[in-house]
């Protein structure tokens, strides 16, 4: 390259002889061996406009996308068998109330095209798929199905040596098998959870914590409702869940879960302008005045609340007002103790305003006689059918006075 450069400067003629040189010789071999020069070899005349041509480059290989969730193409829906209406919370969603609208659009909670039922914006029944309603009544018979099934997994009932071994081995230290209840209650997503911890273990620990607790009977009914099994111990807001004797973890039921929580359905305000039977200023004043009166109690985050409606009705025999301290805790749960307040107890709300719950007892108060006491613990040292985890008020009165 040295040498072409030299001669080119110090006689062209030269370099004219020598390119005619090489290309004579390239023909010669080309007639006697029918030589072909490759393409990279070969001169191609390049205009000197024009930008050099980049060597030949592979294309990027794509991008790894892994399969989505939500793709359907070619998949029929999932058929699900469960003899009650899917929803997202069941301990903390009332049938008898019935919503006003939905806060956003409606959208299965699913996915689409994943479950056979359609999504009602606060269900997906179980009769009627099609139907297009905010809420869909329950078929009768779908009570009775759910308890041959649940008569059908059990069996026989468990004897007290039987309860005792395996209570004792759902102990907090002898298994971290624990399912947490929260603020939501008992969702649709733990009920797959449970049936994964009893494709291992007999019986699995569930932790109950914050506003569900206020109604531990609905709690321990919708627990054996929607998974067919028996609580066989106690202690609080500590349940133990027994599968049964014929569970098949083979046979488990199909449960869709749920990819995103719903939107909550607007429901009727809980506190109105005026009470009933008041006027605006003696509402006025009442509120005033609820909000002076000494706390009855402050409620923990988190806590355990199962004891609120008994304090609430034994405080209504001395003052018509009660005050609920709730500091510390968000709004929406304190309006939803409030509400269970009002169905327990019963009770009128008077407002939710400096984070505290004032109740009413009204102007026509009676105290109920039939109202139920919910034991604090509940041994296995019972009969063998498992008798009723709630006792009525007379018979708690007879224990405690025994």
């Amino acid at each position: 390259m040295f040498l072409v450069k030299q001669l080119n400067r110090q006689n062209s003629p030269t370099v004219l002889f020598l390119t005619r040189h090489l290309s004579s010789a390239a023909s010669k071999l080309h007639n006697r061996y029918n030589f072909q020069p490759p393409l990279s070899l070969s001169p191609s005349p390049q205009n000197p406009n024009e930008p050099p041509t980049k060597p030949h480059t592979k294309k990027p290989k794509p991008e790894y996308k892994p399969p989505s969730s939500l793709d359907r193409t070619g998949k029929k829906p999932i058929r699900c068998t469960l003899p009650f209406d899917l929803r997202h919370s069941y301990t903390e969603s009332n049938q008898a109330v019935r919503p006003i609208g939905l806060r956003g659009p409606k959208y299965s909670p699913f996915g689409p095209d994943r479950v056979d039922r359609q999504w009602t914006g606060v269900c997906a029944p179980a009769v009627d798929p099609k139907v297009k309603s905010l809420d869909g009544d329950e078929d009768p018979k779908l009570e009775e199905e759910r308890k041959k099934k649940r008569e059908h997994v059990q069996g026989d009932p468990l004897t007290n040596a039987e309860r005792k071994a395996i209570v004792l081995q759902c102990e907090r230290g002898k298994t971290k098998r624990q399912v947490n209840m929260g603020r939501d209650g008992l969702t649709h997503n733990m009920l797959s959870e449970i049936h994964n911890h009893w494709k291992y273990t007999e019986a699995v620990r569930i932790k109950c914590m914050g506003v569900p607790t206020v109604d531990m009977k609905n709690v321990c009914f919708q627990l054996e409702d929607k998974l067919f099994g028996k609580i066989i111990f106690r202690h609080g807001g500590t349940l133990i869940l027994y599968r049964g004797r014929n569970y098949n973890p083979r046979k488990r039921p199909v449960i869709p879960i749920m990819l995103w929580k719903p939107h909550e359905p607007v429901y009727p305000r809980l506190i109105k302008t005026t009470i009933d039977g008041l006027s605006i200023e003696e509402t006025k004043a009442m509120r005033k005045r609820g909000l002076a009166v000494p706390a009855l109690t402050k409620l923990a985050k988190n806590g355990y609340y199962a004891h609120l409606v008994t304090m609430v009705r034994d405080a209504f025999l001395l003052s018509e007002l009660v005050r609920i301290d709730c500091q510390g805790l968000e709004r929406s749960d304190y309006k939803k103790i409030g509400c269970k307040l009002r169905d327990l107890v019963p009770c009128i709300l008077v407002t939710f305003d400096k984070e505290q719950i004032v109740v009413w007892r009204g102007k026509d108060y009676k105290q109920l006689k039939d109202g139920y006491f919910l034991k604090d613990q509940e041994s296995f040292d019972d009969d063998d059918d498992g008798g009723d985890l709630l006792m009525d008020e007379d018979k708690e009165h007879n224990n405690t006075s025994l």
